[in-house]
């Protein structure tokens, strides 16, 4: 009872903060609407920022954003974003961040079988989740990169020596290849249209994607377009090494399968045999729950087991 009551409560609160909030940007956007009117009407028109000049919004809400720019880490979420090709502010996950911890905190505060902290770290889980979703987008996006990629040069090699020059060629990969690698040809086709420098375009292209077989590739292409060279021969040969590279990846990953699995036997063989205790024996599990201490005890063996398992994971992975 005490447990729904908080969650109504809870639940309240975030309704009127977001029915606040939602006046108040209403309300801006009136005052924003007529001020372009008042300034016409007096004959001083403002020249509108263009999509290069514009500078990115972190939230919506002003009050957020100005307290998001002083905060050194939403430039790395920002980054890890713009790396899993998600289009979300700033504003939105980190609220979404504080909300779902604050709904972990509330489902265990009054539970009297968690022990003490628990709250902390139900509030730290629920934090946790919108970081693992980007990330675990950022690794499948990286995962369809690599893949890509070895083809991608080859097709750039093939059609650099049929005639075509180097911004011509990414509009065309852009348009053949799928997304995501295609989404990235094309905007470094735009960016050379707009004007910008090839070295500029190649700077952003790294930092949009920070996978090692574009780090190559921009290091060739830069040190051709300086020195001078057949590109050509660079990119055939790179996409013939990045296919070896990936092989061998893809043996190291199947070596590694056994202990993972290894891994996870030994992760959920005391939950299996907890399972089989309690369904022949739940005398024999009883004193965890009706002594004082039993619940410390479950938690820290909750504890040793999740610790265990990250430690093999982190044993049998293997970085090349």
């Amino acid at each position: 009872m005490e447990i729904a009551l908080i969650l109504i409560i809870f639940t309240g609160t975030f309704l009127l903060a977001a029915l606040a909030v939602f006046i108040a940007s209403f309300v801006q956007s009136r005052i924003g609407a007529t001020a372009p009117a008042a300034e016409g009407a007096a004959g001083i028109e403002e020249p509108e920022a263009g999509p290069l000049l514009r500078e990115e919004s972190l939230s919506s809400i002003t009050l957020w954003q100005a307290l998001l720019r002083r905060l050194d880490l939403i430039d790395k979420l920002k980054q890890r974003m713009d790396e899993a090709d998600l289009q979300w502010s700033v504003g939105r996950v980190t609220l979404a961040m504080l909300l779902l911890g604050g709904l972990f905190f509330a489902m265990v505060q009054d539970s009297r079988l968690l022990p003490p902290g628990a709250g902390l770290a139900a509030f730290v889980l629920g934090a946790w989740l919108p970081y693992w979703f980007i990330g675990t987008k950022r690794q499948r996006r990286r995962a369809q990169f690599e893949a890509q990629f070895p083809d991608a040069l080859e097709s750039l090699a093939r059609m650099m020596r049929a005639g075509h020059p180097l911004a011509s060629a990414f509009e065309v990969l852009g348009a053949e290849i799928p997304a995501p690698l295609g989404v990235e040809f094309r905007r470094m086709a735009d960016e050379r249209r707009l004007g910008a420098p090839l070295d500029q375009v190649m700077e952003n292209f790294v930092a949009r994607v920070r996978v090692d077989e574009v780090r190559l590739f921009v290091a060739a292409t830069l040190l051709q377009a300086r020195t001078g060279g057949r590109l050509t021969e660079v990119l055939e040969r790179l996409a013939e090494t990045l296919r070896e590279s990936a092989a061998l990846r893809g043996e190291v990953r199947a070596l590694s399968a056994q202990g993972k699995m290894t891994g996870t036997v030994l992760t959920l063989l005391p939950l299996g045999i907890a399972t089989m205790l309690y369904l022949t024996a739940p005398e024999f599990l009883s004193v965890l729950f009706l002594h004082p201490y039993g619940r410390y005890l479950i938690w820290a063996g909750i504890a040793c087991v999740v610790t265990g398992h990250l430690v093999i994971q982190w044993i049998v992975k293997v970085r090349i």
